[in-house]
């Protein structure tokens, strides 16, 4: 956990050289919220050369902007002089950038919670924003004019869901008024950006009504239209009692408890096919396809938010396997033996647990597959090879793709127990493979 002591500490270093120093910005709100906060901010009246002469270790992290690493024993805090933005052409960086007041740096700050500063040496909190007046009426609020600082820097609107959902606060009328008008304008920023904030949006709590004030501020259809999509999709009602396929896909995110991204992501977009796939036969709603086609969709829409291809290939994966347990009773034992040694099954089976509990609470599938897992063990599920390549080289097997042939026959046959020793896989190599050995 981040220090507060050493943050105190770099407070009363800057003060002992002549410079107002504070806490600032997030670390603030979540002391007063009796939060352990997740860093330690400083703002501070000295420029960068002075935090460079003043402490050993610095890291210039954006010295044009006036912001600093000190470095104290390995842990960073972030460092940044007092400054005054000038205007911002591209909704991301002021135009230009001089350095200013302690109260023009509250100012060009974003929400009112998050422009509030405390002085550790008199242990008072300065708030010129009503910040603490905020946190009582549990209101996200943007400092002054809200469509500036939208306008300013488009990830705010953003952030504003996040904060109201992880907090679960509101967002003061004229704030979201103006994220409702600003929303369109959205993707005018990084998408790298955007996809950071939907991810922790996902995982650090409250993700439904997260998406639900994604929603309702018109911010959805421009970030994430395939989830819009699914509003007003019907759902068979003896499958689907809980309504379309945006209400179901809701509910799963109600279940998610300190998720992987790949989880949140894979209960996010496991349907995510049904608005492309659905038809109605007689009274009858069918998806054929949907787990192919959603799995594709997933792998483009994470690409778009710029996730990593450890994370789309894994959520493609959930999506497109997704109801593949319901077949698991019915497999031959290699078969299922295959299925349940893959590699993302247990957040594969969490999936299918999370979507039974938000549709017609059918575990049986769910069930079954737990029980076996537990019932073969891991040896049983990953046993070690009866044979290797060397082995049917010995044998007199020459070098091509008939050795891997082979050896996955065998694989099959020790996965469906008829094989249990590396004597019985030899003999079953001679009996079916005798005529290909070349000596």
């Amino acid at each position: 956990m981040p220090s507060l002591d050493k943050a105190i500490a770099i407070v009363k270093r800057l003060r002992a050289q002549g410079h107002e120093s504070y806490l600032a910005g997030g670390c603030v709100r979540d002391m007063l919220l009796k939060k352990t906060p997740q860093d330690y901010d400083i703002t501070t009246s000295a420029k960068p050369d002075d935090i460079t002469a003043i402490f050993p270790q610095t890291v210039p992290v954006g010295a044009q902007f006036g912001v600093m690493l000190v470095v104290d024993d390995g842990e960073p805090f972030e460092v940044a002089t007092f400054r005054h933005d000038g205007p911002y052409l591209d909704g991301r960086h002021p135009s230009q950038v001089r350095y200013g007041s302690l109260q023009e740096d509250i100012l060009r700050r974003d929400f009112t919670i998050n422009g509030m500063v405390y002085d550790p040496v008199a242990d008072r909190i300065i708030d010129q924003v009503e910040g603490k007046k905020d946190l009582e009426r549990r209101s996200i609020r943007a400092i002054g004019d809200a469509y500036q600082r939208f306008d300013e820097d488009r990830l705010r609107m953003v952030r504003a869901v996040r904060f109201a959902a992880g907090l679960d606060f509101t967002i003061e009328e004229k704030t979201c008024a103006a994220i409702r008008t600003l929303a369109p304008t959205v993707g005018q920023i990084s998408w790298e950006r955007i996809g950071d904030e939907i991810s922790r949006i996902l995982t650090e709590g409250s993700a439904r009504r997260g998406f639900e004030l994604l929603d309702a501020t018109g911010l959805l259809p421009q970030i994430m239209p395939e989830i819009a999509a699914m509003k007003g999709v019907e759902q068979s009602a003896d499958y689907h009692p809980e309504g379309d396929v945006f209400t179901h896909t809701m509910l799963l995110l109600s279940h998610l408890q300190a998720p992987t991204e790949t989880l949140a992501y894979g209960c996010l977009l496991h349907d995510v096919g049904k608005p492309v796939c659905i038809q109605r036969e007689g009274e009858r709603l069918t998806f054929y396809g949907h787990t192919d086609k959603g799995a594709a969709m997933a792998e483009a829409v994470l690409k778009r938010l710029k996730r990593s291809r450890a994370t789309w290939e894994r959520v493609a994966y959930l999506v497109r396997g997704h109801l593949r347990h319901t077949q698991a009773p019915n497999m031959r034992l290699a078969t299922l033996k295959r299925f349940l040694g893959e590699e993302g099954i247990d957040e594969l089976l969490e999936l299918t647990r999370i979507d039974a509990l938000s549709s017609n609470g059918d575990f049986q599938y769910y069930r079954f597959c737990k029980q076996r897992i537990e019932e073969l063990k891991e040896e049983g599920i990953h046993p070690a090879p009866l044979l290797r390549g060397r082995d049917l080289l010995a044998l007199g097997f020459a070098p091509g793709p008939v050795l891997g042939e082979i050896l996955k026959q065998v694989e099959e046959a020790q996965l469906g127990g008829e094989l249990s020793s590396r004597e019985q896989a030899l003999a079953w190599v001679a009996e079916h493979y005798g005529n290909e050995v070349k000596r």
